[in-house]
């Protein structure tokens, strides 16, 4: 059915007559929105008699055009393509043109593309109103709706005898950024063609939003994989049966595997524990810092776990993903964030005399090595302060450095303070285990200190420690490698210890590699003023305020004083002067009262009665622990009837030592 009969056309003809003439409108003749667009067309100086587009452009805006809208293009010209198939070979003509009305794409019939040219019906041309009048494409552009103009209806002549249905194509942010129009003879267009082009911009719409989808979808796969190739923990995609489908390069180095050795394979054949990961899949409970250990060709991993279901959109689980990350990797990570790092070094160590120097030389050689090392002092004379300065100069210095004071921790408690537990080793054992020190301090430094107060059930596990290299947490059965130098302090004097049957003397030698006995400070007086300079200006500087001067007469009597506490005290004592003093100068006063008013301590010379007591008290000793070994020999020879072989490794000793100290005792086995 044709859209409009010959007495409508001819009336519209005759009101388009009348509007170019005398520039009045026939409002029963004329739509209203034809009408404005005349108006339009007349108030921008429009040329009724023009043929063709002005304006055109070059090849190289052209190009540039075509190149950025060659998605729209390219979604577009299938549909184009469509809605032509409707009208073929009825000399109608597709366009699509960009949002400021340039063509960028027509689709028609060989002659009618050949014959538009003389219309500028081509790629290039601007098609808007203020170029050639009111159109399907331009008068769309300027109402932002379908439009259809026919016949007469045009503003200009030479565009009478065609039908022009134009509709603009909106992206997600309603703005226009296209046009898409078919024109065609008056007397072929039917009332159903500017449906046809609306329901082709839709489908275009519908076309932009899918691919724009498909885009987010697969930025957001790319994003996904590039989270699972390069997150820090191992990732492991298990099916619903177990079955492992996917693993990331940091789970291939954690379970010394390659995707095609592991993918496939069941989390039986990885996890020593696999209820957690059962009950994920099978209920959907999530897991979150589960302690499970992965089997792999190279040992045992401890790792801590995590693990998610995978449901669908109905919530139906499908799968799950597991997170494990080797234990080692996160006590590095507690280590660093808890402050486990030596922060002393061997500068921070103030005085240049003689005993101190000889001690610091000592220490240094220790960083040297990885041998363990004994610290002696009295309390407050910096065994810790030389601990870290020792890590801090070893190769060791990147690893932890854990500090445990063996004599604060009770005495039940020791054993799974330094090697952990597995959960349920006892009651309110934490859930999924606990590491102990020596775990925490792999790769780095464990400093004891007090080491002389360490129960001696617990100086067995230890022994055992300095023996192996491996710690089995409390009640569990594998031994895990640790990687530990120790570093070991006390104030006691372990030989008398051992006499006294408080240290296993085994223990005490293996401690015992590298000696270093700290000077107190009453025996290196000429470091007080050195020192008395370095915490005064220091304590000043904590407080905010300026230097005062000093009384010489107070580091007088600061040289003069014993000082029990060290230069623990020493420190203490300087901060509190500072903190009293409220002039500009440090005087005796401020001096607390036991350096004020010091006791008396009497000392003995070293006389000859003096020394002979000190041998006397050796000897003693010696003798109180070749008794020790006699009867510990004793002992296992009972135990093993005899069994030599055997007594050696029950003492943890070769079988040359063994006869060595049988000789040395005196012992007929």
């Amino acid at each position: 059915m044709a859209m409009k009969c010959e007495y409508e056309i001819s009336l519209i003809f005759l009101a388009w007559h009348k509007f170019i003439k005398t520039g009045k409108i026939d409002p029963a003749a004329v739509r209203p929105e034809v009408a404005e667009s005349w108006i339009r067309c007349y108030n921008t100086g429009v040329d009724p008699l023009t043929t063709r587009s002005r304006r055109m452009l070059d090849k190289p805006q052209l190009d540039e055009l075509l190149e950025r809208k060659k998605y729209l293009i390219d979604v577009a010209r299938p549909f184009m393509t469509n809605l032509y198939s409707f009208v073929a070979n009825s000399n109608f003509v597709v366009l699509l043109c960009d949002e400021h009305g340039y063509i960028m794409e027509t689709v028609g019939d060989s002659n009618d593309i050949k014959n538009a040219p003389e219309l500028n019906f081509c790629r290039g041309a601007l098609w808007t109103e203020e170029e050639i009048g009111n159109n399907g494409a331009g008068t769309s552009l300027v109402l932002k709706r379908p439009f259809q103009v026919s016949g007469p209806e045009h503003y200009c002549r030479k565009h009478h005898p065609w039908t022009c249905s134009g509709a603009p194509i909106f992206d997600d942010d309603n703005r226009i950024i296209g046009i898409l129009e078919m024109s065609g003879p008056v007397e072929e267009t039917h009332l159903h063609t500017l449906g046809m082009v609306v329901a082709a911009v839709e489908a275009i719409r519908q076309q932009m939003r899918n691919q724009k989808k498909n885009r987010e979808l697969t930025l957001l796969n790319n994003h996904l994989n590039n989270i699972f190739l390069t997150v820090s923990d191992g990732v492991i995609v298990v099916d619903l049966q177990g079955v492992i489908r996917q693993i990331n390069p940091v789970a291939e180095k954690i379970l010394n595997k390659t995707p095609r050795d592991i993918e496939g394979r069941s989390i039986t054949n990885i996890f020593e524990r696999c209820k957690p990961i059962k009950n994920m899949l099978g209920s959907g409970r999530a897991f979150t810092d589960l302690e499970l250990t992965v089997n792999t060709d190279a040992g045992s991993v401890y790792t801590f776990a995590s693990g998610k279901p995978i449901k669908d959109d109905r919530g139906h689980i499908n799968g799950g993903v597991i997170f494990i990350n080797p234990i080692n990797k996160i006590k590095k990570l507690i280590n660093r964030f808890n402050g486990a790092q030596a922060t002393f070094h061997f500068k921070d160590i103030v005085g240049n005399s003689k005993p101190l120097l000889k001690a610091m030389q000592l220490a240094v050689l220790a960083s040297s090595n990885n041998s363990n090392v004994l610290l002696n002092g009295e309390s407050g004379t910096g065994k810790e302060i030389f601990a870290q300065s020792i890590h801090n100069r070893s190769k060791r210095h990147n690893g932890p450095f854990i500090a445990v004071n063996c004599g604060a921790i009770p005495r039940e408690l020791i054993g799974s303070e330094l090697f952990g537990y597995v959960e349920g080793a006892f009651t309110g054992a934490q859930k999924g285990g606990r590491p102990g020190k020596f775990e925490l301090a792999s790769g780095g430094t464990l400093f004891l200190d007090e080491i002389g107060d360490m129960p001696l059930e617990q100086q067995v596990s230890l022994l055992r420690v300095l023996q192996d290299k491996t710690i089995t947490r409390i009640g569990g059965d594998k031994p895990t490698v640790v990687d530990v130098r120790i570093i070991c302090a006390t104030n006691k004097n372990l030989l008398l210890e051992i006499a006294k049957g408080n240290f296993r003397q085994d223990i005490y030698y293996r401690l015992n590699v590298i000696n270093i006995t700290l000077p107190p400070l009453r025996e290196r007086r000429e470091d007080i003023p050195l020192m008395f300079n370095v915490f005064f200006e220091k304590a000043c500087r904590k407080l905010g305020i300026s230097v005062p001067r000093v009384n010489p007469e107070v580091i007088k009597r600061l040289r003069q004083y014993d000082w029990p506490g060290n230069a623990r005290e020493f420190q203490n004592v300087v901060e509190r002067m500072v903190n009293i003093a409220t002039g500009q100068q440090i005087n005796i006063e401020h001096l607390p009262e036991e350096i004020l008013s010091p006791r008396p301590i009497t000392r003995q010379s070293k006389t000859t009665s003096q020394v002979i007591t000190i041998i006397d008290e050796k000897k003693k000793i010696k003798e109180m622990l070749a008794e020790k070994e006699r009867q510990e020999i004793y002992y296992f020879l009972s135990k093993s009837n005899g069994n030599l072989s055997q007594v050696a490794r029950d003492m943890g000793i070769s079988r040359n030592s063994l006869y060595r100290k049988l000789k040395k005792l005196n012992i007929m086995p």
